[in-house]
């Protein structure tokens, strides 16, 4: 008799995805986390040579173009001074794949793995997938992870926690001596810091620092990806690494759930990385000014709102009831429970949309907050 196994039974597709799937072709949709600019003209022109040419019609190396693994070496050099080898780099199916393949490689059945509580639904999903248990850890009054919270909740059978800096849902952003505090829980518990970093571009106020930066033994592991850095969503490239002997075990994961990522998104990837920047700043700028319109609305509205210090979400305390009626009036905007138990009470907006949608918006979603207070 066939049956499902227990690792799917325990999971459910995401709170993001039902609401966005859900939502009316008119709705003015704030659910999902990407970015309205288009991919930098030189990366798709990349691409299309690429694919004129015949370069992409074959596999790549597991681990992906050499060239593209240059790229990033170089990237996080120019970035953090990083010392980086391109061996020690694999390219993977979006951000998404990359927390996979680093969780199947070094959680175990029963591992525990530290998840921020709010945080992004794939943490515990892809734990369970990996045969782990997750243990969520309520974030402090603004929003960030509390490295004494993290040390405290460590046990013999912790493998790994997660860091998420920029933060999604919430747009936080952990300053650096919390980074450094999450190396060193990570050198001296010898634990797995699993850092998801892919809104990196994306710091309004305060830095962005990986505690790959601070680390003294190989126990960090980096998540990073074109997805948000570039505004190329769709593109589905992303890349972890780590040391040697940890990408070497990701890549045994990676060659046969994957073989290697699309190899058009890689040439892709490598013109954006190595080609012209400016458009970083211009994207940072720009939510930069959403991130304002949108606290100062809510906040007249009458909600409470942590200020997202990057990516771009905002993160505010709702009533009861408010994210029914905003998705009844047409704005779509996820239930903070989404993210887990502690999301409850609060609700996720993206502004990663034009400036009159977000006016238009707030102005709904305060319609939204009198019906229901």
């Amino acid at each position: 008799m066939t049956h499902f196994s227990d690792r799917v039974e325990n999971i459910s597709i995401s709170g993001i995805r039902k609401v966005f799937e859900a939502a009316g072709e008119d709705a003015i949709n704030l659910g999902l986390g990407q970015p309205d600019f288009p991919a930098p003209d030189h990366a798709r022109q990349a691409a299309i040579d690429a694919i004129e040419s015949g370069a992409a019609d074959g596999y790549t190396e597991n681990k992906g173009l050499l060239s593209l693994r240059e790229a990033i070496a170089a990237k996080h050099q120019r970035d953090q001074g990083i010392d980086l080898s391109p061996d020690d780099i694999i390219a993977t199916a979006g951000g998404s794949e990359a927390l996979h393949i680093a969780l199947e490689a070094h959680v175990n059945q029963g591992d525990e793995v530290i998840i921020p509580d709010p945080g992004f639904v794939s943490y515990d999903a892809l734990t369970k997938l990996a045969g782990g248990d997750s243990v969520p850890i309520p974030l402090r009054d603004d929003l960030t992870l509390d490295p004494a919270a993290v040390e405290e909740a460590i046990t013999d059978d912790t493998a790994a926690f997660v860091v998420n800096s920029p933060g999604n849902p919430t747009g936080a952003v952990s300053p650096p001596e919390d980074i450094e505090e999450f190396a060193r829980i990570a050198d001296e518990h010898d634990v797995l810091c699993i850092s998801d970093e892919v809104y990196e571009y994306t710091v309004f106020d305060g830095e962005h620092r990986s505690p790959i930066e601070f680390a003294e033994t190989d126990n960090v592991v980096v998540v990073n990806s074109a997805s948000k850095l570039f505004s190329m969503t769709g593109w589905r490239l992303g890349w972890v690494y780590g040391s040697s002997r940890r990408v070497e075990r990701m890549v045994r994961v990676h060659q046969y759930v994957q073989a290697c990522a699309s190899a058009p998104a890689q040439f892709a990837a490598e013109a954006a990385l190595s080609g012209p920047q400016d458009r970083i700043g211009e994207m940072t700028e720009t939510f930069r000014e959403r991130r304002d319109i949108v606290v100062d609305g809510l906040e007249a509205i009458g909600l409470h709102v942590p200020t997202p210090k990057g990516a771009f979400y905002a993160m505010p305390e709702v009533p009861e009831g408010f994210v029914e009626e905003c998705i009844e009036r047409g704005v779509i905007i996820v239930p903070g429970g989404a993210f887990g138990e502690n999301g409850a009470g609060y609700a996720r907006l993206s502004y990663a949309t034009d400036t009159e949608s977000l006016r238009e918006a707030i102005e709904i979603m305060g319609e939204a907050y009198d019906a229901v207070i």
